[in-house]
């Protein structure tokens, strides 16, 4: 969709440090995850002063990122669940973190500048409701910048549901088999997400499709296999809070040998082919990503 892209708008500054940026999520085995915070912060056009709301912060791993590579931005973390508040108040997570709905939430009118809500609206039963929710809190002239997951993904990226469900089957939701529907109530396609932002009330500015070439199973290995092994496995600390996407443990070091820089190396070779200005011509990707803003 045509539309003026980050930063390009002139009433916009833009105070983001992408290599603080890329540092920060240097270690991180999610390629797809890497490449959509980097459009998503990018796309939000920061600098000093600006409000934002994290919609579905989870264990604050893009609180952190923000700090890492803003500087003045006021952001708060809104999420459901208590245990991940947890988990990002342990981190620590450099925000204030507050329980609540996304299909209430509790800010007044007009609150944000910014919003950001990345992988959460594909969790949510009612999100049309939650749009407009976001449309309320966000102040006229505001960004909203969000991903969700790609309803044509790639076969390598899970192809046990895409076999499944061509077969007939229901979506694996959960279980050992689970992959790009974990926990989800839809996928979207862009122009369904273009749509529901639309009806919300937005002027829609931008919209991608991104990450198409993947390693083999990958979902099902970084999550269905990887994330199990971080929270619950025999892994040293350090290697379970580098791959958990925490901060590095008072004291230590991460001087020594990097046992998975092979793997690292392999996912970015494979991850740089998503650069290629032939890849737009393909029709299956993990990720759709979307700038739109509350009209004036």
């Amino acid at each position: 969709m045509p539309g003026p892209g980050p930063g390009h708008d002139s009433g916009y500054g833009h105070g983001l440090d992408r290599e603080r940026l890329e540092a920060f999520l240097a270690d991180d085995l999610d390629m797809a995850f890497r490449r959509r915070v980097l459009w998503l912060l990018d796309a939000l056009a920061l600098r000093p002063g600006l409000s934002l709301l994290d919609l579905g912060c989870g264990p604050g791993v893009l609180l952190r990122a923000l700090a890492a590579s803003t500087s003045g931005v006021k952001a708060v973390g809104l999420d459901a669940g208590m245990d991940r508040l947890l988990q990002a108040r342990a981190a620590p997570t450099p925000a204030p973190l507050t329980r609540g709905d996304a299909l209430r939430l509790p800010f007044h009118d007009s609150t944000f500048d910014r919003v950001l809500a990345a992988e959460v609206l594909e969790h949510i039963a009612d999100d049309a409701g939650a749009l407009g929710e976001l449309h309320r809190v966000l102040v006229p002239g505001g960004l909203l910048a969000l991903s969700v997951p790609h309803e044509d993904y790639p076969f390598l990226w899970d192809p046990i549901n895409r076999t499944w469900t061509a077969l007939g089957g229901a979506p694996f939701r959960t279980g050992p088999l689970v992959g790009i529907w974990t926990g989800h109530e839809r996928l979207y396609r862009p122009s369904d997400l273009t749509a529901r932002v639309t009806a919300a009330g937005f002027e829609v500015l931008r919209v991608e499709e991104a990450t198409h070439h993947c390693l083999p199973l990958s979902h099902f290995l970084l999550y269905g296999v990887g994330r199990p092994l971080v929270e619950r496995g025999p892994l040293p600390e350090a290697l379970r809070r580098r791959l958990g996407r925490l901060p590095a443990a008072p004291n230590s070091s991460r001087r020594g040998v990097d046992l998975l820089a092979p793997l690292r190396a392999l996912l970015a070779a494979v991850d740089r082919r998503n650069d290629a200005e032939a890849v737009k011509k393909r029709k299956t990707f993990v990720n759709v990503l979307l700038l739109a803003r509350r009209s004036p």
